[in-house]
């Protein structure tokens, strides 16, 4: 990996924190100048598409992240409690225990709507269909499934957003605590 990849890779991080924070409106070249310690010259060298290429590759990340996650502790070995369990458990990791907000909900607010909508849902779709997947490998009926998926997504994402808006991560680390039981519950 040549070394102007590796620095672009480093500053990734960076920017998903920095847009997580702000969103993309609010995410000023100035705010990104000065979290990754780049100048308007070498912001531009990494990220040629500007503002709109570095939203891009974080969301690139965050789909990687999102295989790590959730989709590879949800294909593991294991009931769907314990499945779920683990999915539970690294989306704790990642959001610091509620303490950190959701890119996915930043990102759909203001002007960034409509140019990320599509990558967005996607990202949505593939968590609810993997949590799906694992109810209906238990037992559950297709739609209650597909059904509850969407139900832990809004769960997880309504609590992070309520942690954030409270300045309080209990409602998150509540909710990711609840979440395996209440998706398992029967019909």
């Amino acid at each position: 990996m040549s070394k102007s990849a590796t620095s672009k890779q480093n500053h990734v991080l960076e920017l998903l924190d920095l847009f997580r924070q702000f969103g993309y409106d609010g995410a000023t070249l100035s705010k990104i100048s000065q979290s990754t310690g780049l100048g308007k010259a070498s912001l531009y060298h990494h990220f040629p598409g500007g503002k709109d290429e570095m939203v891009e590759t974080v969301l690139t990340t965050l789909e990687q992240g999102l295989q790590q996650l959730t989709l590879e502790a949800l294909q593991t070995e294991g009931d769907a409690l314990t499945r779920l369990q683990k999915m539970c458990d690294r989306l704790n990791k990642a959001y610091d225990s509620g303490q950190k907000p959701c890119l996915l909900a930043a990102l759909m607010l203001g002007s960034a709507k409509d140019m990320f909508q599509g990558r967005v849902s996607k990202l949505l779709q593939v968590w609810i269909e993997a949590i799906a997947a694992v109810l209906i490998d238990a037992g559950m009926d297709e739609t209650l499934a597909r059904q509850r998926g969407e139900d832990g997504v809004i769960l997880v994402q309504g609590a992070l957003i309520l942690a954030q808006g409270l300045d309080d991560p209990a409602p998150f680390r509540r909710i990711i605590q609840q979440l395996p039981e209440t998706l398992c519950r029967p019909a």
